[in-house]
């Protein structure tokens, strides 16, 4: 990871990627949810900690991970494209592909860190933006997403009144579009290196 590839406009896209997937306004029903059967109180640093650390665990050693599988960066890319692509549907049409259990033995870590937060979606998002972006840029991509997801949990109550539903609804469809267009993009730039 090279200080010297830092780029304020990759970080600002990279930030709004990860924030549309990690979509933490959309999950604020689910978290209000999880929160009331949590005796009304969610472990803001222990679900941001554990969600960040995966992310960047995620960022530096999935590379590895891949190579153990015997596929490349692009491959991933394409398929993580299609993942995202996905997720923008399910933000713009409403549509609901993976439902809550509704277990009320739920903890700050599972599954509010993961899966809700940094779920499959998001790490195959990072390493979709591996292909595209430098890794420094990903890095201060995941940690502002990071303190966006600490300030959220640590005001869950109040946005839920500020927002009311039409609100949150209105935000959720807004990022699926940017989800679809930037899974278009990812697509694009890493389909033609697969057809070679």
């Amino acid at each position: 990871m090279t200080f010297g590839n830092v780029a304020i406009k990759e970080i600002i896209t990279i930030s709004f990627t990860l924030f549309a997937v990690i979509d933490m306004v959309g999950n604020i029903p689910v978290l209000a949810s999880l929160r009331a059967k949590m005796g009304g109180e969610i472990r803001s640093v222990q679900a941001t900690v554990a969600s960040g650390g995966l992310m960047i665990l995620f960022l530096f050693i999935g590379q590895q991970f891949l190579n153990i599988l015997g596929l490349d960066v692009q491959s991933f890319a394409v398929a993580g494209s299609i993942v995202i692509f996905i997720i923008g549907l399910e933000m713009v049409l409403g549509i609901e592909f993976f439902k809550s259990d509704g277990n009320p033995k739920t903890g700050s870590v599972v599954p509010i860190a993961f899966p809700l937060i940094a779920g499959s979606g998001t790490l195959t998002t990072i390493m979709s933006l591996k292909a595209n972006y430098f890794d420094v840029n990903i890095f201060i991509g995941i940690l502002i997403n990071c303190v966006v997801i600490y300030l959220v949990l640590k005001s869950l109550k109040w946005i839920e009144g500020v927002l009311g539903s039409n609100g949150m609804t209105v935000i959720r469809k807004f990022f699926g579009v940017i989800l679809l267009a930037i899974a278009v993009k990812i697509f694009g730039s890493n389909f033609s290196h697969l057809v070679k």
